[in-house]
């Protein structure tokens, strides 16, 4: 078998997939951030030469596969499949973004968390053989995601301290299947999933994305350990999404008061992204490119040289919708953890 099922959430795969090319294509903002060296592409242009946000957001996208595919070296009739999303109503980003690629698509909605489903659901794909190449991608942009789910920007509404900042950025991976006689071993590799529950602590607050996913965050890496029989040390990086500052504190309190310190270990996308002292981010970095574009470039850029060998991966994701939020819903988070080595 390829894979096998451990303990009550996640899969570890006997023959892990490789992750053997990824891509990031990031707006302006990002840019003038820490991560800046990272990045494949940084875009002055905040409607990428388009008409629209919506439109400027597909082509970032469009960008970040096509630099995969490019970077893998790969021709496009040896993809599969693509995975990816965004979070646009009905995707349309991420359609607009593909289409012309021709791939059978399947769309994903997972939040900021659209990165890590993307990631897990790809690599069962390749594990059980039913593809050699698949494409894993996402996006978000601060524009088009104010507007849908906040304020236009034009209403130049005052924003509280705990709020983060959508990241305009967009990712893509290619991930490949491998086997004892094709190991890829100098890629880095995703050996085993967890795959998160929708976690609702009753937050109403669409200004603090953090408060809203850290539980499911938590609750995810604690089922990774516990299914793995693994402490905190057994990694060098637990890298979380987008929970910028006031979520980490949370996350890392939670996991404390259920007997994990992954203090030591903890580093946070939304909180790398930006520099808060120059760019008034307030609590950091969110949206689905922001876990994306960090993991396509300064984490695998990190494992790739050796400073980190093993990582946990949990993209988080905050699951409202303007409707849902209109209607005084709460909003429940979900987060996937995904385990990523390096030789």
């Amino acid at each position: 078998m390829n894979s096998e099922a451990i303990g009550k959430q996640t899969i570890k795969f006997n023959c892990p997939p490789a992750i053997i090319s990824s891509a990031s294509i990031v707006g302006e903002m990002e840019g003038q951030g820490p991560l800046a060296p990272y990045f494949d592409q940084i875009e002055t242009d905040p409607t990428f030469a388009k008409e629209s946000w919506e439109l400027g957001e597909s082509e970032m996208q469009r960008r970040a596969v096509q630099t995969a595919i490019s970077k893998a070296g790969i021709p496009k009739e040896d993809i599969r499949y693509l995975f990816g999303g965004d979070l646009l109503g009905q995707l349309m980003s991420s359609t607009f973004g593909i289409k012309d690629f021709e791939f059978p698509f399947f769309g994903l909605y997972g939040a900021c968390s659209t990165c890590g489903e993307a990631l897990s659901l790809a690599a069962m794909t390749v594990a059980a053989g039913y593809a050699k190449n698949v494409v894993a991608t996402t996006s978000s942009h601060y524009a088009s995601a104010e507007k849908q789910f906040r304020y236009p920007l034009e209403y130049g509404n005052q924003r509280p301290l705990c709020s983060t900042w959508t990241v305009t950025g967009s990712g893509a991976f290619i991930v490949s299947s491998t086997s004892s006689e094709q190991p890829l071993s100098n890629y880095p590799h995703i050996v085993a999933i967890t795959t998160g529950k929708i976690v609702d602590y009753g937050v109403r607050d669409n200004m603090n994305m953090g408060a809203c996913m850290a539980p499911a965050a938590a609750d995810v890496i604690y089922q990774c350990l516990d299914d793995l029989d693994l402490k905190p040390s057994a990694f060098d990086k637990i890298i979380t999404g987008d929970l910028g500052k006031i979520g980490s504190e949370i996350l890392i309190k939670i996991l404390l008061d259920n007997g994990y310190d992954i203090s030591k270990q903890h580093m946070d996308c939304g909180v790398e992204i930006y520099d808060d002292e120059k760019q008034d981010t307030h609590s950091g970095g969110s949206g689905c490119g922001c876990c994306a574009v960090t993991l396509a470039g300064y984490i695998l850029h990190n494992m790739a040289n050796h400073t980190w060998k093993r990582i946990l991966f949990v993209p988080t994701g905050a699951l409202l919708s303007t409707v849902s939020y209109n209607e005084g819903q709460t909003i429940p988070g979900i987060a996937h953890g995904i385990i990523i080595e390096q030789n």
